[in-house]
């Protein structure tokens, strides 16, 4: 069996000799979000069924495939969907990935989400930067072995979201005549939502937004020496707000709402990232 790196480096062969180009900033999209990937130019599309190593992503809202190209000068490549460990794959399998764009030449990493909002304040449709986030799904994904070609044993999570590119989002908003959401991400296990006491604990805890994923990801970036930037997009309140059930339908009829907004946002931080 290979071990992780093995798997890393015929990942990134594979993708590699797809492309014609180095890509140096790396974006996963979340729920409804993967449109972006549609603005490219040069646009490479590869399924990822067809790379070695990479799960299947098996939700609605993820499209399921790797998109590189150029955009505002940059040149960059995309996950249109990601995976959860609430699918049954394990952390290895969520996270390799972003182990791969790093060995492709990703150094900075956007990562989006779509969220139910635990803040009382936030709105469905608001975009939040991600200041910080809290781990609620009992796993981490640097559990085992740790190779030091890939990381530190003990990596310093004080600043997972990087504070630069944070002050770079709310400039672009500011151009914009935007104002950005800032506040925590809590990331359950999933696939349940939240019941209401659940989302009390959440606020208390000190949580503004709550979802499904993204945590694993920012860990192992992190961990790899990545620059990470999260927005999600405040796709529900959270239970017990409203007196209503929660859906997914819910979560992409809201990011179909937010588009507009959330492409020029994007297209504006890639720009001065």
């Amino acid at each position: 069996m290979l071990n992780v790196k093995q798997q890393i480096h015929e990942s990134s062969s594979f993708i590699r000799n797809q492309l014609e180009f180095t890509p140096n900033i790396g974006l996963i999209l979340g729920s409804g979000l993967g449109v972006l990937a549609d603005l490219l130019e040069d646009v490479k599309t590869i399924p990822y069924s067809m790379i070695p190593h990479f799960p299947i992503s098996t939700v609605e809202g993820h499209a399921g495939e790797l998109v590189a190209g150029h955009i505002k000068g940059k040149t960059v490549i995309m996950m249109k969907g990601r995976f959860h460990l609430y699918e049954g794959y394990n952390t290895q399998s969520v996270t390799i990935p972003v182990r791969v764009l790093k060995e492709l030449g990703v150094e900075k990493l956007l990562v989006t989400n779509a969220a139910g909002g635990v803040n009382t304040d936030f709105e469905v449709g608001d975009l939040m930067l991600i200041s910080d986030h809290i781990n609620h799904m009992g796993r981490n994904p640097l559990i085992g072995p740790n190779d030091k070609d890939l990381g530190l044993r003990f990596p310093d999570m004080s600043e997972a979201y990087s504070k630069r590119l944070i002050k770079v989002a709310h400039n672009v908003a500011e151009k914009q005549n935007f104002t950005f959401r800032e506040g925590v991400y809590l990331a359950n296990l999933g696939p349940s939502y939240e019941t209401p006491a659940e989302i009390r604990m959440a606020r208390v805890l000190g949580a503004d937004a709550v979802g499904m994923s993204t945590v694993p990801e920012v860990i192992v970036a992190r961990h790899a020496g990545m620059e990470v930037l999260g927005i999600s997009c405040i796709s529900n309140k959270a239970a017990g707000i409203l007196e209503q059930p929660l859906s997914h339908d819910e979560v992409i009829e809201a990011t179909e709402q937010v588009k507009p907004k959330f492409l020029s946002l994007v297209l504006g931080i890639i720009e001065e990232m």
